[in-house]
């Protein structure tokens, strides 16, 4: 009679040991320092769609055409009532803020991409520019937004320099290839 052959060892899983304290409370702080950057992010995104949102419709409803002078009263009351409510961010001064930055950016779609880039600071900054031409490049330079180039805000009067100094670097690269653009002369 033969003896039955003795079947191979299955190898068990060794854990792996746990990570030294401080690696893992490294870990830890680096998971819970991003979530919390991306929620403020998030935030910071809603909030600025809110303003565009509350500026159309107060430049839409309120403030256009015939209706201009009651319609700057009307925004003031409104101020007092939102700021008791909502706090100071929704007083009357804020409130044409947020009806210049619809106008200075029409087009919903683009607002929305470019707040998940621009922080509503920056959007306050780019409504100082006076030339629309140099508030849309500051806003979007050849499809990048400039929250990639500048992650800090320059004050105002660096901010006009470099603005200008953009300007004209597209232009000569535009002129490079070929192409005039007409609203860039301003």
């Amino acid at each position: 009679m033969s003896i039955p052959p003795i079947p191979a060892p299955v190898p068990v899983p060794v854990p792996p040991l746990p990570p030294a304290p401080e690696a893992l409370h490294a870990e830890l702080r680096t998971l819970i320092a991003a979530s919390r950057q991306r929620v403020a992010g998030a935030v910071n995104a809603e909030l600025t769609r809110l303003y565009w949102a509350v500026g159309d419709r107060l430049a839409r409803e309120v403030l256009g055409g015939e209706r201009a002078g009651y319609g700057r009263q009307l925004v003031k009351r409104l101020g007092e009532q939102l700021a008791q409510e909502f706090g100071r961010g929704f007083e009357a001064r804020n409130l044409h803020r947020m009806v210049q930055f619809a106008q200075a950016f029409p087009d919903h779609g683009i607002v929305s991409t470019l707040s998940t880039q621009l922080s509503w600071s920056h959007f306050v900054e780019v409504l100082a520019v006076r030339a629309p031409a140099a508030r849309q490049f500051y806003a979007e330079k050849d499809g990048i937004t400039v929250a990639e180039y500048w992650t800090e805000l320059p004050p105002k009067a660096e901010l006009e320099s470099r603005l200008h100094q953009m300007l004209v670097e597209a232009r000569e690269r535009l002129a490079q290839r070929g192409v005039l653009l007409e609203r860039f002369n301003e």
